[in-house]
């Protein structure tokens, strides 16, 4: 059964799916869908064409949907849409995308702590998250499983691949390769997330390959291009070194080594 607290204010338009608690002083705009089971916390806002999944939890405080921080946004229609089972933290902040008809995107299982910050045309993986105060400029993209540490700037149109690790207080310019671990400032790359893939299950023969993988392209002195060559002969082609070759090859801020 849906609960909405008497103190909360919420549109007449606005579509609440079975189960949704609203808490006091909540604001919910006429164009926010909200799917079952999630909660909205004391204060939070929730404004915009923007869409919550299930049995998400966004706590007191979060204002999530509001006009991007875009000076070329002209007010145009445009969404924000957020899986299921994501959790926003205290006062963190998402905006819509900046042109029309289009969307900034964050998955299902994500973690976005508190005073994180998704600026507009971002896109989010699942299992994402986003530590205290990390920043994501405009245009950004974290893969499945990526892990940013908090206080941590991220560059607009930065790609941040799937199972990377950065670490806190890092500035993220250029690319975080994907199973990496970054960190410092200037950011730098120091081997493989090794910890966070064998939690989460990948074959030792496939850890092995990426450690050949890596070696060659982070360690040695070849250009990019020259150390991808030396890839496809010499390391097993899996298909996480071929995920690793292609997001390296298409790469156009540069990538973080």
């Amino acid at each position: 059964m849906t609960q909405i607290a008497d103190s909360a204010v919420v549109d007449q338009k606005a579509e609440l799916d079975t189960g949704v608690i609203i808490g006091p002083y909540a604001i919910v705009g006429p164009h926010v869908r909200i799917g079952g089971g999630t909660t909205v916390g004391t204060h939070a806002v929730l404004d915009g064409h923007t869409e919550i999944g299930r049995d998400c939890r966004i706590f007191s405080h979060a204002v999530v949907g509001s006009e991007p921080q875009d000076l070329k946004f002209a007010g145009c229609v445009s969404y924000l849409k957020v899986g299921d089972r994501t959790t926003i933290r205290e006062f963190a902040t998402m905006n819509p995308a900046t042109s029309e008809g289009e969307s900034t995107v964050v998955g299902s299982d994500c973690l976005l702590m508190a005073y994180s910050h998704v600026a507009h045309n971002c896109r989010l993986g699942d299992h994402v998250i986003m530590a205290n105060s990390v920043n994501l400029a405009g245009h950004v993209d974290v893969d499945d499983y990526a892990i940013v540490g908090g206080v941590t700037p991220v560059h607009q149109f930065v790609r941040i691949g799937r199972h990377a690790m950065i670490g806190g207080g890092s500035r993220i310019p250029k690319d975080v390769a994907p199973y990496t671990l970054v960190s410092g400032n200037p950011a730098e790359a120091f081997g493989l997330n090794l910890v966070g893939l064998t939690r989460r299950g990948f074959d030792p023969e496939a850890i092995e390959a990426l450690k050949k993988a890596y070696r060659i392209i982070f360690r040695g002195k070849q250009t990019i291009e020259e150390a991808l060559n030396r890839v496809r002969v010499e390391v097993p082609s899996t298909e996480e070194v071929q995920h690793l070759v292609t997001f390296m090859q298409d790469s156009e801020r540069g990538v973080t080594r």
